[in-house]
């Protein structure tokens, strides 16, 4: 079908220039190429509808009849890129998410803030949970998901890798010292996410795994980071969930050498084929996280 709209737009082009050369000239290719495929264009269809001669081409009756027919086609078409081309750029609607609620109240909040800004014609219904929505059978529009996602009925778009790394409070440090070598985190209180019995850290080529445990075992990040804060423990966690309480001093760093395994944060559809606004909203995320 495009083959055949792209041979209609030729030869509307043709016939206004009023010739094969000038049209050439305007469209940017070789006079023998159009020519030809204009030739290509009045077999396929079985009718000739220029009169060629060395000096002008006319346009037989029936190509008379194709040209109004084609220009009308042409100019729809042309429309409705347009129109397509200003959806895109300017996308209106119900953006529907489901977002991790830890890592969306500390950290994309302040972008979503900037997206919105950007396209005044989205408005969002969020869906903070921990639960990781059904996205065939709720009307969710895409899911961005921290971790591994072993749903291969889904399109995952990855969007940024998170770095965990070792926070604690200066308080907790005051009272139980500060470790100077992973292999000291087994003497003190770490808090684990969903009863995690041990770390893996990083540094360089270096890996070593450490056996962690202490008082508490959640499910919640946020919690994590309230706890490590109040001088609980010690969290292994990304400096995006971590970057309110490090910037007022209720947590910092240590054994900063070393580092957990990246997370990968992904965007989750159902299909490929996404409206603008979901399209444009992965971008921007992509974007920002990316960097």
């Amino acid at each position: 079908m495009d083959h055949y709209l792209n041979d209609m737009a030729l030869f509307v082009e043709v016939v206004k220039a009023r010739g094969f050369r000038s049209a050439a000239q305007a469209l940017g290719m070789p006079n023998s190429t159009l020519s030809r495929r204009i030739g290509e264009l009045e077999k396929s269809i079985g009718l000739r509808l220029l009169h060629r001669t060395t000096r002008k081409i006319e346009l037989t009756e029936a190509g008379q009849l194709y040209f109004e027919r084609c220009k009308r086609i042409v100019d729809e078409a042309r429309l409705a890129h347009e129109q397509l081309g200003q959806m895109l750029a300017q996308p209106s609607g119900v953006l529907r998410a489901s977002l991790p609620v830890d890592f969306a109240v500390t950290y994309l909040a302040p972008l979503i803030a900037e997206f919105a800004a950007l396209y005044p014609g989205i408005s969002f219904d969020f869906d903070l949970t921990s639960r990781r929505v059904d996205l065939v059978s709720e009307p969710f529009d895409v899911a961005i998901r921290i971790g591994e996602s072993a749903d291969s009925q889904l399109v995952a778009r990855a969007l940024a890798s998170l770095t965990p790394r070792l926070y604690t409070s200066p308080g907790y440090l005051a009272r139980a010292g500060e470790p100077g070598t992973p292999a000291e985190l087994e003497r003190h209180q770490c808090l684990s996410i969903l009863k995690a019995g041990s770390w893996t850290l990083h540094e360089h080529t270096r890996s070593e795994t450490v056996t962690v445990g202490g008082r508490y075992a959640l499910n919640s990040m946020g919690m994590l980071r309230r706890l490590a804060a109040l001088d609980q423990g010690i969290a292994l966690m990304p400096e995006e969930i971590a970057a309110d309480e490090l910037a007022s001093g209720k947590l910092r760093q240590i054994l900063p050498a070393w580092q957990g395994t990246a997370i990968p944060v992904y965007a989750m559809t159902e299909t490929r084929l996404l409206p603008a606004k979901t399209q444009r909203f992965i971008e921007f995320l992509r974007e920002r996280l990316g960097r």
